[in-house]
């Protein structure tokens, strides 16, 4: 009886799963992968061609003297970049865009939060005014500045800056055009925080969003009754993350500020500010593309990247982006 007891448990006893597992896991869904290949093959070769070839490419350019040519060959090792730095024009570009970001970024940064915390106290209308000011974000660099250069700051007197500052009994002014005072400035920084307040305003309303009520009411309870104290000792600090990541966008765009630039100030104009107006990627391209310059032109794009680079880390270094709290 044990022994036949003993075989039938045998004969019934489970078999170990392993074997099963084993298959399973060297079976490969060779239908999937080729969809998943043929889908994203275009994508990654177009990648690797024109952005980081492009990218090795220019940087070895940086190092060679190719004038009308892209070719390799010619090297002269760091004497793009030596030519780069003592060139007066240059220095005025890197001047002029540090003080462009100094100026642009604050702005921008205040005006976006300040509309972000009015919109999310609005108990109606809330959709509409959030999509009234993001709307141009989706607007191109290039038609707001020739809407500002040739409606609203075109310098004849119908001008709509003209009008308004008629009302106040000044006389026509050729804003684009007038060096000394700097008046072309009010047309680059009004472009500039039309197109991209919107942006930020909405990053911002959606971290303000995801503060809990509950924290408010506590702090009101506490005696925190004014709106102040409210967005002083809860808001913002709860904003710190978002308020260095918003930064860091503004930094990087501002340094890469061309469009409104080049379309604003290359007008040809008598008094324009010319060269003396124009950030470096403006410069650059004049460089590369006017005078055929296509090393001096790779190098100097190089610098403004490490510019950008060094300015993003040292931001992330300062306010601790990134660290846990």
């Amino acid at each position: 009886m044990s022994l036949r007891t003993a075989s039938s448990g045998a004969e019934t006893a489970p078999r170990s799963p392993q074997g099963n597992v084993g298959a399973r896991r060297r079976r490969v869904d060779w239908p999937a992968w080729r969809a998943f290949i043929l889908l994203t093959a275009p994508i990654v070769v177009g990648l690797v061609i024109f952005k980081y070839v492009a990218m090795a490419w220019g940087f070895l350019l940086s190092f060679s003297e190719a004038r009308g040519t892209i070719s390799l060959g010619n090297w002269v090792g760091i004497d793009n970049y030596r030519q780069l730095f003592n060139d007066p024009r240059f220095q005025d570009a890197l001047w002029m865009i540090v003080l462009f970001t100094l100026v642009i970024v604050p702005i921008t940064f205040g005006i976006s939060l300040g509309l972000a915390v009015l919109v999310n106290r609005l108990r109606r209308g809330r959709a509409f005014f959030r999509t009234t000011f993001f709307i141009p974000a989706a607007v191109s660099y290039v038609v707001a500045s020739l809407v500002w250069k040739m409606s609203l700051f075109s310098g004849v007197p119908a001008s709509a800056a003209n009008s308004l500052a008629g009302l106040f009994g000044q006389e026509p002014t050729a804003w684009i055009a007038t060096v000394d005072p700097p008046l072309y400035w009010i047309v680059i920084i009004t472009v500039r925080l039309w197109l991209q307040v919107g942006l930020y305003m909405i990053l911002f309303l959606a971290a303000i969003q995801n503060i809990p009520a509950e924290l408010y009411e506590a702090a009101r309870v506490d005696g925190a009754r004014s709106e102040w104290k409210l967005f002083r000792h809860i808001t913002f600090p709860l904003l710190r993350n978002t308020s260095v990541a918003v930064t860091m966008l503004l930094i990087i765009a501002s340094f890469q500020a061309f469009d409104e630039f080049y379309n604003l100030l290359s007008t040809g104009l008598a008094g324009a500010p010319g060269p003396d107006g124009r950030p470096p990627l403006v410069y650059l391209y004049d460089v590369a593309m006017g005078q055929q310059d296509y090393g001096l032109g790779s190098a100097g794009a190089f610098v403004v990247t490490l510019l950008i680079v060094g300015f993003t880390l040292l931001q992330s270094r300062i306010t601790g982006f990134g660290k846990e709290d």
